[in-house]
Order: C-alpha cells, then structure tokens, then sequence
C-alpha cells in the first residue's frame, strides 16, 4: 500500500499556476468531471480555492488538501498560496508532506517567492521535482529558468524534458529518458499520444539528454562510472538514477508543459509517481520526552504505535475541523487518542478524508495519510498518540508578525468581533492579538497588508462584524549594546512589614536567539543562600515583565541577558513582591546605561519593472532608506533586490505604480531587525514621550 501512495505539495511564487495545475491534475486523475479556471467566468471557481473571498481575488489564501488516483497510484495533494503574507500555510503544508512540485513560470522563472518556497523546502529536507509551467507565453525561455535553479537556488537541476513547438506553437513535450513524443489530444487534452521523436528534434534531444546525463552523474555514483567509461545509460538505468538522486535530494529533475492550455500535466503526473518517494522512503523523527527528549526515528509500518501531526486548524461548519497527519500506526473511528502536549485523551467521533471543502467519511486511517478530525480541541503543532508513548514530533517554524494594525468594530460591539479573532488566531500561528494597555485598543498583528487586510475582510463576510483599522503599526523591538553591571535596592516602610530586596548582577546583548527561539534570557548565577531560592523565579517574573514594554518607545525589548550574581533579603521584610519589583528595577536602571538602541523590521524587496524606469525605481527605493543589493537586466526587464525598513514601505504600490506606469511589480518578505538612524531614534523617542504626556492630561 505504502508503495503505491504519495503525499505531496504544490507550492510557487504568486500567479505561477499552482491552482491551475492541480485543478487539471483532478481532472485528469478523474477526481472532477470538469475544469473551471481560477477567476472563473462561469462563476464557479476552481475546486482548490473553496473560499468566497479567493475566487474573487483570484488567489489562493488558505491551503487545500484533496486526495485522487492515477493508475494504481494514491497521491494525497495540498495546494498552497504563493503570497509571502501567508507563508505559514506552506510551512505546515511542506512539515507534513514527502515531497514537493515546485512550479515556475517559464516567462517569470525563480521569483522572489519561489525563493523562499526553496528555504522552506531545504528546512525540512524535502525532495522536489520543478514543473515549468506557461510554456505557451510569448517569450518563455526554460532554459534561462532552469539555469536560475543552478545559480539562484544552487541546485543541481536538468531537464528530463525538452519541448516540442514553442510558444502559441507548443504540441507537447519529449521524454528525455525513454526518447518518446508526448501529444496532449481531445478538447481538453485528455488523450496521450506517444510517438518517436520527430526527426527535426533528433538532434536537440541527443544533445540535452546529454547533459541531463552529464548533470546526474554529478549526483550519482553508478551513472558517474558509465559517463566516465563515455558509454550510454539504458532508459531504465536513468530511471533508476534519477530517483535515487531526487529522493537523496542531490538532484532536481525539471518537467515543462502549460497547465492553462492543457498539456505536459500528465507526464509530470507519470514523474511524481516516478521519482518521488514513497512515505516509508522518508526519514520522520520523534523526540521522547520520556528520554530527554532523545531522537527516534519512527517506522512507517501501519501495524505499529499511533502517532500523527495536527498540522492545521479550520473551523468547519461542524465545529474544529483538524488536519492530522499519520506517521505511523492506523487511526480508527471510535479510538480513544492522546495529545502529547497537554496529556488529555479524547475520542475520534468522526473521520473524513478532505477534498478541497468536501469530506468523506473514512472508519480507519493508515500511516503515511492525511486526514482530518472533527470537535477535537487542540492547538496546531500538535502530536496525538494512543498514549503508551510520549513522543512527539519536532513543532512547525513560525515566522514573527512584521507590522500591526489597531482594530475596532463600527456601531455596537458583537460577540462576534471577539469570536472571530479567537478563531484566526487559532487558524493561523501567525496572527496575533492583543489589547494595548495604554490606549486599550485591540492591536492584529500579521505577515503585510494584504493578509490582515483579508482577515478584515473575512471578518466582515463570515461573522457580519465591519471593522475600521488605525494606521498601520510596524513591529519595532528596543535593545542594548553594551555590558552594565547593577546592584539595585529596593526598600519600603510604611508601618507594619515592609518590602525588601536586592540584587546584583549585569545585563549583556545577547548576540543571537535561543535554541527554541527566545530573544530574551534569565540566569541566575548565584552562589550560597543570600538569596533564598524559593524568590528566584520572582525575579526572573521581573525581568520578564519588564522586557515586555520598553523604556524608550514602549515596544517589546530583545537580545538581552540578565544574569543575578548576587543580593540580599531580610528575614520579615523580603517577599516575591520585593524582589519582582527590585529585578524590574535593578533592569531599568542598567539599560539607560547600557547604549539602548531602537530596533525596526527590515524587509528583503524585490522589484521588477521594464528596463526603462530602472532608474525611477532605484530612486524610489533610495528615496524610501533602501539599501541596493544588486540590480540586472533581464530581457527588457530590470530586476532589483535592495533591503529596505518596513516603516518606509507603506504605500509602496501606489508610488511604484505611477512612476512605471503600472507595469512594476515588487514582494517583499521579513529579514531581520536592524538597528534605526539615530535621528530616527530621536524622533520615535520624541513622538512616544509626547503620547505619554497627552495621555497623562
């Protein structure tokens, strides 16, 4: 069974063709009876993009799992969005999937969003083919694209295909390993038809079959021997190399074809079942927390101890639906399972396997699949067992939210508006909320514009709650830069006990995040009993708290270590109050001390625009602080990647477009906080302590 099964995910750059090609994918495998294109004219839509709000827009918000055969193949497949603001759907789509068809536009070819599609690939060790979609576009060119993937994503990719016609010409693809001609017929291109090579491409065929060789036997030792010994692989000995080579991640075979119009789907479809690898073929590790949290390697075996991944959260017409993910052993309807996180046990009531926003009801589930359960109360990230065992898997990456909106619903207030935001936030890990203690509004936080500005929108449709959102806020941090040591007191008599504690110690930066992501640390270095222990994580609660609003701008303060060396408590008059309030300010009063420094967002930018507003555009980012990385001239278009801070990029669109007549383009995506100018610093310090005083009046 495991043999003939594969989990994979279908990820891109924004408007490569994912939805496309998977909604052809269905249609072939026999899953749909008709195809519907993504803004659909006949107002239907395409399967994967179920939600009201994608089908308008025309693109994909939210991952979609389905499940179909080809031949005697079972392929489970997720679709997922392209935009950077919801990149934690392909995270999670790419944690708990085998493999993955990474799509490029043969016009368009390695994106600033295929780059991080590529990350988050690498990141979990994901073996991938790539499939050059829109061959049929004027001026596609795979090979510029694939020699992209060897010099942008150092990879060692080949094509196993070359195409036949160009273009509006193109009449379908030739197989470089079996040397056949593959013709798409019938009005949807349903029909094969397999041929020799024509004779016109005899020669171009050779030559790139040639070099795919040459490219494999880089990454594979038994085709290494017969290209040294100048001899020719069998088809079958390729075959063999380039799944060996793709499961091993050494080697990337690149497929071509157009999803719109129809052809090279099933070829590729003939690839994955081909050089993908089976769920057994795929290395998953537990972590025991019975044994200090020792790596297991888990076995793909169906008759072995249950464990799966809830890997995504959607609220369903039914309650919580939840996405699991089966590693090993068979979930069952009517079985009692335990979460790992909070030890609780529920039972499974209800089974399906999805299909886009349809569900079929399953009575059992075997290891290497995907399903989801229902009325199960859980988090994403997740690991259920039977329970005789404490594992659980390695959790999803979470990216942290760059810039943040104020919310506030127009007329009366709904229990719908505090609803809605506990169900996105349980959705979705990257948005956050919370209520500002000083001008008690409730602050959203997410990935850009666009997706806080979906879930606005979202608010509106599916809970009737129209909301008006404040300017948007960029998520700054405050640090220090220097070492400081402290000896802090703090007493206070006012009859009766009073209050009592000190303590001695320093703060340092803290040059990069901890191993489980925290930018903030505690240690306590104490010798002795100066300091009795149970007060300890009263002073640390301290630290903490006063990490949480800065001194400067009152934002969050990061990359610092508080380490306590040494203090002093009194018998009566020490208490987890004194000494919380003395580590708070023993904290307060070292960081004026110690050079703090107000943290902004930096954002990797990429534009594309036509050659001739080049130098508009790298004035626009000049104008905006960016910082050019490097530009070039790809045919009539100039490509420019520059670092530029997010409190600079609002609006960016609106002037882009005018200054290139609305033919530029730009993504941007996170890449770290970096230190502002010091007159922006003055500035921000200026603005926060004028707010302080109005709101004092």
């Amino acid at each position: 069974r495991l043999d003939k099964l594969r989990n994979i995910g279908i990820s891109a750059h924004i408007d490569s063709g994912k939805t496309t090609l998977t909604e052809r994918i269905l249609f072939y495998t026999g899953r749909i009876n008709e195809i519907h294109e993504v803004r659909g004219k006949d107002n239907v839509g395409a399967t994967m993009d179920s939600m009201e709000l994608e089908r308008e827009k025309g693109i994909t918000i939210q991952s979609a799992a389905t499940y179909t055969k080809w031949g005697d193949h079972a392929i489970n497949i997720i679709d997922t969005p392209g935009h950077v603001d919801f990149t934690i759907e392909v995270e999670r789509a790419l944690r708990v999937l085998d493999s993955a068809v990474l799509v490029l536009c043969a016009v368009g070819g390695v994106q600033s969003q295929t780059m991080t599609v590529d990350r988050q690939m690498k990141r979990y060790n994901i073996p991938r083919i790539c499939f050059i979609n829109k061959m049929d576009r004027a001026g596609a060119n795979p090979w510029r694209v694939i020699d992209q993937l060897r010099t942008k994503l150092r990879l060692n990719a080949a094509a196993v295909q070359i195409p036949n016609g160009a273009e509006t010409g193109l009449k379908g693809v030739i197989d470089l390993v079996q040397l056949k001609a593959y013709y798409n017929d019938g009005e949807k291109g349903e029909t094969i038809r397999v041929e020799d090579v024509p004779a016109d491409l005899v020669d171009r065929a050779t030559e790139k079959r040639a070099e795919l060789v040459e490219c494999l036997a880089d990454a594979d030792d038994e085709i290494a021997e017969i290209f040294l010994n100048e001899e020719n692989p069998t088809s079958q000995q390729l075959h063999d190399a380039l799944r060996r080579a793709t499961i091993a991640r050494k080697f990337c075979p690149v497929f071509m074809g157009s999803a719109y119009h129809n052809k090279g789907v099933q070829p590729m479809l003939d690839g994955v079942i081909a050089f993908l690898p089976r769920p057994n073929e795929v290395d998953n590790v537990a972590l025991d927390a019975a044994n200090d949290e020792a790596k297991v390697t888990l076995s793909s075996s169906s008759s072995a101890k249950l464990i799966g991944l809830a890997f995504k959260l959607e609220e369903g017409r039914f309650g919580q639906l939840t996405y699991l993910r089966i590693y090993q052993g068979t979930l069952r309807k009517g079985d009692w399972i335990t979460n790992s996180r909070t030890n609780k046990k529920v039972k499974v009531s209800r089974l399906v396997r999805m299909h886009s926003n349809e569900m079929e009801d399953v009575s059992a589930v075997q290891s290497g699949e995907i399903c989801a359960l229902f009325g199960i109360d859980c988090a994403s990230g997740d690991t259920f067992t039977d329970g005789t065992q404490a594992y659980s898997m390695t959790s999803i990456y979470v990216p942290q939210p760059v810039i943040s909106l104020s919310l506030e619903p127009k007329g009366k207030e709904s229990t719908n508006f505090s609803k809605a935001l506990s169900r996105f936030q349980r959705e979705d890990p990257t948005f956050r909320v919370h209520v500002d203690a000083e001008s008690k509004q409730t602050i959203i936080s997410g990935m850009g514009e666009l997706h806080l500005e979906i879930y606005v929108e979202r608010m509106k449709r599916e809970y009737n709650v129209d909301c008006t959102t404040g300017k948007p806020q960029v998520a700054f941090r405050e640090t220090i830069n220097a070492k400081i040591p402290f000896n802090y007191t703090h007493k206070k008599q006012s009859g009766g006990s009073g209050q009592f504690g000190k303590v001695v110690g320093y703060i340092e930066p803290l040059d990069e995040p901890l191993e489980d992501g925290k930018t903030v640390e505690f240690v306590n270095s104490t010798v002795g009993m100066n300091i009795p222990t149970q007060y300890i994580p009263a002073i640390q609660k301290g630290f903490l708290e006063a990490c949480e609003k800065g001194l400067l701008i009152g934002h969050p303060i990061t990359n610092v270590r508080f380490v306590l060396e040494d203090g002093m408590s009194h018998a009566v008059d020490s208490s987890e109050m004194a000494f919380k309030v003395a580590a708070a300010g023993a904290f307060r009063e070292a960081f004026h001390k110690a050079g703090p420094a107000i943290l902004e967002p930096v954002m990797d930018v990429s534009l594309t625009a036509p050659a001739e507003f080049q130098g508009a555009a790298i004035g626009l980012l000049n104008k905006r602080k960016g910082t050019i990385g490097d530009s070039e001239i790809v045919e009539d278009y100039v490509e420019v990647k520059a670092e530029v801070p997010l409190n600079e990029m609002f609006g960016f669109s609106t002037d882009l477009r005018s200054c290139t007549q609305g033919k530029g383009e730009f993504a941007m995506e996170y890449k770290q906080h970096s230190p502002v100018m010091p007159f922006v610093q003055n500035q921000l310090v200026e603005e926060y302590r004028k707010k302080q005083l109005e709101q004092r009046k």
